[in-house]
């Protein structure tokens, strides 16, 4: 954190010593629009005029790559359940076959929370 607010004030001082540096006014023209201030106003303003444009570009990506994150955490909670009722079907397979009731307590979740308590003790 101490290394960002370092790394702030150092920016912060380097844009003032430029600002300082380039005072010569200019006018810049672009099609029908002039605009006129010092070189280092103008250079500032096309600097963040083109961190907007390039925020505009990356943002739709980046927010529906948020969503399809979110969805695929969803779907990978839903394959572990499945993968760890898989596992007790299998360990209780070559035990002894399992009847009905067995089946539904492990699509219920019960064995598994009798298998954690067990090892708890």
């Amino acid at each position: 954190m101490i290394i960002l607010l370092i790394l702030g004030i150092l920016l912060g001082g380097a844009a003032v010593v430029f600002a300082l540096q380039n005072t010569t006014a200019i006018t810049v023209t672009f099609f029908a629009w002039q605009l006129g201030g010092s070189l280092s106003t103008i250079i500032i303003l096309a600097i963040l005029s083109g961190v907007v444009a390039s925020l505009l570009i990356v943002l739709p990506e980046s927010v529906s790559n948020y969503f399809r994150y979110r969805k695929l955490k969803k779907e990978n909670v839903k394959l572990e359940e499945l993968l760890r009722k898989q596992k007790e079907l299998t360990v209780f397979a070559k035990d002894t076959p399992p009847d009905i009731k067995t089946i539904e307590k492990i699509e219920n979740g019960a064995i598994h929370h009798e298998l954690l308590d067990d090892r708890s003790l």
